[in-house]
């Protein structure tokens, strides 16, 4: 194996690292000026006794000073369809949440139509290179059992595949064109 210098290997790590596929998230908190957030794939579930998971958030991104600030967090795990959120929590845009449906149950903004969502208390903040790790414990959470998640891999937004739904789709289609 050749010898990499260190930008070449942060060439391939992000290029090994998006061939990781994962769910699309949008972490949120409030604040006194209102709600903050931000689009996260880095978000792990970390323990179920107590009930636990982790985000991960850039150190120069707003959504980190407020999270550190409020002590709390959401995760709103995206559906898909729902790619125009994680494309706008992804901007720098002045006010994310215009026009943005959310859930009025819940005291921390929960994006309407998510796949799941977790409210945290902050637990602890763990210095992680260029983020910071804010490891939470779940108060709350939820899920839509019929619904299914917007995924991302290799730089794209994707869904799931089931083959058995496939199958009864060329299954049906091939009966109807027979008719």
């Amino acid at each position: 194996m050749g010898t990499s210098t260190a930008q070449d290997m942060s060439v391939v790590y992000r290029g090994a690292m998006s061939r990781f596929s994962t769910g699309v998230t949008i972490v949120t908190t409030r604040t006194p000026n209102g709600p903050a957030g931000m689009t996260a794939s880095a978000v792990a579930s970390v323990s179920l006794d107590p009930l636990m998971l982790l985000v991960c958030v850039g150190n120069t991104l707003a959504t980190r000073d407020a999270i550190s600030g409020s002590g709390v967090f959401a995760v709103s795990v995206l559906a898909r369809g729902q790619e125009h959120h994680a494309l706008r929590f992804a901007s720098r845009c002045d006010d994310k949440f215009a026009g943005m449906g959310l859930r009025a149950d819940h005291e921390l903004p929960v994006v309407d139509g998510a796949v799941a969502y977790f409210a945290c208390e902050v637990q602890e903040e763990v210095a992680g290179g260029d983020h910071t790790i804010f490891i939470g414990k779940v108060v709350s959470c939820g899920y839509e059992a019929d619904s299914d998640p917007l995924v991302y891999f290799a730089g794209r937004f994707g869904s799931l595949c089931d083959p058995r739904s496939h199958a009864q789709l060329a299954f049906d289609w091939q009966l109807s064109a027979s008719i």
